[in-house]
């Protein structure tokens, strides 16, 4: 997204340097020296988390135009996204339509790559869990405003596995940083998933090279490890570690 865009986005939506700075985690004043066109020195991490504000507003706005559903965004339900075409990949969250863009193949290799460790374990070890990969759908909170597709969940609880879709909350739930996801991933998603009980949240960041690990049942803030660690996942005890080795190689490309 350019600058020129962010601009416009900034106007259509009333937004303030300080609220920009509030959704993004960037201190104010370089929010400002950004729109004052000062850029030059401006990291990419920075840019991408400024982009992301704008870029989840651009999706929730095209997700609902593109199938012309006569709906006000935030008043959607799990009829309506049923409803939608197939070729076409949306999360509903609380009655807002998100767009999703196709992912890339990097991000697929992250996915996959994680899915297989998580699956072999549970396989060779015989437990009663039960790996998923996107596209799943996730009726988080048992509800009919929010339909997600997390890129892996684990289910413990196989009265949640319906033909359709998972009812509830997956015991635990990793999400791929895609461009335009960032703010999603770490800020709406976070809370819906603790609100809603998810026990374990991974969020696998290849752009700023880094996980983060939310065990809820203790400490509020995360874990935070490089992306070439091994990490202990908390609700198998510590007993599954996942190697990120091959993660931190396709990170470089994502």
């Amino acid at each position: 997204m350019t600058l020129q865009e962010m601009k416009q986005m900034k106007q259509e939506h009333g937004y303030s340097d300080s609220h920009i700075a509030e959704l993004s985690g960037i201190p104010v004043e370089t929010i400002q020296k950004i729109f004052e066109g000062q850029t030059e020195g401006i990291g990419y991490h920075i840019w991408q988390a400024v982009e992301d504000v704008f870029v989840d507003k651009r999706m929730m706005r095209e997700g609902a135009a593109a199938y012309g559903v006569p709906k006000k965004q935030g008043s959607y339900t799990v009829e309506d996204y049923r409803a939608l075409p197939d070729e076409r990949r949306v999360e509903l969250i609380d009655g807002y339509i998100y767009d999703m863009a196709a992912p890339t193949t990097f991000h697929q290799l992250m996915a996959g790559e994680l899915y297989r460790q998580i699956a072999n374990f549970i396989l060779d070890h015989k437990g009663a869990c039960t790996p998923f990969i996107s596209p799943v759908d996730v009726q988080l909170d048992n509800d009919e405003k929010t339909m997600i597709q997390p890129d892996v969940v684990i289910v413990c609880n196989p009265e949640q596995i319906v033909r359709r879709n998972i009812l509830g909350a997956p015991d635990f739930v990793l999400e791929v940083i895609s461009p335009g996801t960032g703010r999603r991933d770490y800020i709406i998603k976070l809370a819906k998933y603790e609100n809603a009980k998810v026990r374990e949240y991974w969020v696998v960041d290849p752009y700023k090279k880094r996980v983060l690990v939310y065990f809820f049942k203790g400490e509020v803030s995360p874990a935070i490890y490089p992306i070439d660690a091994e990490i202990p996942v908390n609700i198998f005890d510590g007993k599954l570690v996942l190697k990120f080795e091959r993660i931190a190689q396709w990170a470089e490309e994502a």
